[in-house]
């Protein structure tokens, strides 16, 4: 369908669309007077998006998120409700008439009056803005305001509740936590005092004390064994006739023995030239240098058995320093182990303090939360009861039956046109007829003047009505 016939469809049934859309417009002038007058109060609030001083800074929430949950506390069942207290709607005989004619009596009043106001409340959404409107509609509008006031001051107080709730259950939860884990830390505490007191462990004093024992026993041993070392060189020496040994040149009666068989032997052989090997004398200073031999044997023999008695001694402290040695090193090992039990335990301990510590933290600040009635949105401003009324609007009534009447007349055209189809232009002709067009006869009226007498007979008549 083309604009053109779209036109002529509304020119040639211009009096049912005028029709309709007076029926419709005086209809909404009708409704309009017979309604009921509402008004509408307005109370707004400020949503504190400030982090909170005793939680701290955490996460940001986007402005859009904390706005809609606002929106959706405000509006929901759980203030109504608290409406219905702040007002004590339940206790009014007019609401609890209606309550028992629209129940019957059944189910509670309180939730079924907060389901009738919340059909009363509204909370348009905002827009990059953190303060939230509340509003209220009534007849009354003196009840308006004061159900947007209330409204308000539920919101409020229900966002006090709503953070102080949790907060009490934490800190109880939190409480019990805190005293499990304190018996928990006593009981580690316990555990390395028995522990310490059954080894005769005290920190790292006694290690180190046992590390400086180990110490000097290792010079001792080190020195020792020197100590051997040399003994034993000197016996060797001794034993085998080494005479360059100190212990021998020292040794002063070794000395006047070596010096008494030089002298003896050397006046041997003076006696054998001058007296013969049978002479008294010879046989005498022989005797004596046998003598001098013996005991120059048993001196040495003497040495040597110092020298060995010496190096048995060395080597007695030698096997005693190094099993003592052995035995600091296990008894430090021992320490090393029971010092690696008690840390296993102190670092249990330190474990237990830390939670302890944290949880005891958590425990002071949700108990302060709980305790602080700090609420988050705050009256901004308060409803006062309107002067006019809301609804109805008798001009916008109008324009809305206006539009829908022209919309109704249109449609209805249309409508009919499409039942009754009309030929009004030359294009429907030959769409219904489906033959080429010939010619066109125009109006009377539509010639020009000098032709008009000549077709006196036609007056005004149409030639042809398309």
């Amino acid at each position: 369908m083309s604009l053109q016939q779209f036109l002529l469809i509304i020119r040639g049934r211009w009096p049912m669309v005028l029709t309709i859309l007076a029926a419709v417009s005086a209809t909404a002038i009708a409704a309009s007077l017979v309604m009921p007058n509402s008004y509408t109060a307005a109370a707004s609030v400020l949503v504190d998006l400030t982090p909170d001083l005793v939680a701290g800074a955490g996460t940001p929430t986007p402005l859009a998120e904390v706005m809609q949950t606002q929106e959706d506390i405000a509006s929901s069942e759980r203030v109504a409700q608290r409406v219905v207290q702040l007002l004590r709607l339940d206790e009014d005989p007019k609401y609890r008439e209606k309550w028992e004619k629209s129940t019957g009596g059944r189910g509670d009043i309180a939730a079924w009056l907060a389901k009738s106001l919340s059909k009363s409340i509204s909370v348009p959404a905002t827009i990059e803005s953190n303060v939230l409107t509340i509003v209220a509609k009534s007849s009354d509008p003196k009840f308006a305001s004061t159900l947007a006031n209330s409204v308000a001051q539920a919101y409020i107080d229900t966002t006090v509740e709503l953070k102080m709730q949790p907060a009490k259950q934490y800190s109880a939860l939190f409480d019990e936590t805190a005293r499990a884990l304190r018996a928990e830390l006593e009981e580690k505490q316990r555990l390395l005092s028995d522990y310490e007191n059954s080894r005769g462990f005290i920190a790292d004093d006694r290690l180190d004390i046992e590390n400086a024992r180990l110490t000097e026993l290792s010079t001792q041993l080190v020195a020792i064994q020197g100590q051997l070392q040399d003994s034993q060189s000197k016996q060797h020496a001794v034993i085998g006739g080494d005479d360059s040994r100190p212990e021998i040149l020292q040794n002063a009666l070794i000395a006047s023995l070596k010096s008494d068989l030089s002298h003896a032997e050397a006046l041997q052989d003076v006696l054998a030239t001058q007296l013969g090997v049978s002479h008294p004398d010879y046989l005498r200073n022989q005797a004596q240098i046998h003598g001098l031999r013996d005991r120059l044997g048993r001196e040495n023999a003497r040495i040597v058995a110092s020298l060995e008695a010496t190096t048995q001694a060395n080597q007695r402290r030698l096997n005693d320093v190094s099993a003592a040695v052995a035995a600091q090193k296990q008894r430090i090992l021992e320490l090393k182990h029971q010092r690696d039990e008690a840390s296993v335990l102190q670092n249990d301990i330190v474990t237990a303090q830390r939670n302890l510590d944290a949880v005891t933290q958590r425990l002071g600040q949700t108990n302060l939360q709980a305790r602080t009635p700090q609420a988050t949105v705050a009256l901004l401003t308060s409803a006062s009861a309107p002067l006019e009324r809301s609804s109805p609007n008798l001009l916008l009534n109008l324009a809305v039956g206006i539009i829908l009447g022209v919309i109704a007349g249109v449609g209805t055209a249309l409508l009919l046109e499409s039942g009754d189809r009309r030929v009004r232009s030359d294009t429907d002709l030959v769409q219904v007829l489906g033959l080429p067009l010939l010619g066109k006869m125009t109006r009377i009226r539509d010639l020009p003047r000098s032709n008009r007498p000549l077709l006196p007979e036609l007056g005004t008549r149409r030639a042809f009505n398309g």
